[in-house]
């Protein structure tokens, strides 16, 4: 089974998700889930993102079946959670008042599907994403953090950075690579954090 790639932004977050979705090869044999905290605003963010890689982009629907290849975005005023082969979308409590948010993602994708999970917290304010990376990196998955001091809004980074202790702190071009790296495996298993 393919890797699961989890992303999580606010304020500042736009550019480093294009940067990140340009990188992917194609084909690609993960399966990316982006959350951005929109709220229950209109959101064009899958056609913002599609204009930065030939994969399908579109927001989940609720209870459509997970496929590799494709990018998920969650829909406005929905988090977006991971089954067993499939997303769960719904109105659950707002987290770190957001809906959607990152926490309930990385948390039900860490429980899903363990060591194949890999998180990235990128630029945004308030907490969002700290939680869910640290149970991220408990079952096994790697977790990433955009460098704060890259980030135009440091606040997510900071957060996740003192919460979790993550893998790897780095600027978004060396994470847009790590994702393109876990992309292109045919392998079960994230691959090991490196230095």
């Amino acid at each position: 089974m393919s890797a699961i790639i989890t992303l999580a932004a606010s304020a500042g977050g736009l550019e480093p998700l294009q940067r990140i979705v340009s990188a992917v090869p194609i084909p690609c044999r993960a399966s990316i889930f982006i959350v951005m905290h929109v709220g229950a605003h209109d959101s064009v963010l899958p056609l913002i993102l599609q204009a930065s890689t030939r994969l399908p982009v579109s927001h989940a629907t609720h209870d459509s079946p997970i496929e590799p290849g494709r990018i998920y975005v969650a829909p406005p005023d929905r988090h977006m959670r991971l089954r067993e082969g499939h997303i769960h979308l719904d109105r659950g409590p707002k987290v770190h008042f957001a809906r959607p948010a990152a926490d309930p993602l990385f948390i039900s994708a860490a429980e899903a599907y363990g060591t194949r999970v890999v998180g990235v917290v990128l630029s945004g304010g308030d907490g969002d994403g700290a939680e869910g990376l640290r149970i991220i990196k408990e079952h096994g998955g790697l977790s990433l953090v955009q460098h704060p001091v890259e980030a135009s809004s440091p606040g997510m980074p900071l957060a996740a950075f003192s919460a979790d202790d993550p893998d790897a702190c780095l600027p978004v071009a060396q994470i847009a690579e790590r994702i393109a790296a876990v992309c292109a495996e045919d392998a079960s298993l994230v691959p090991a954090p490196g230095p």
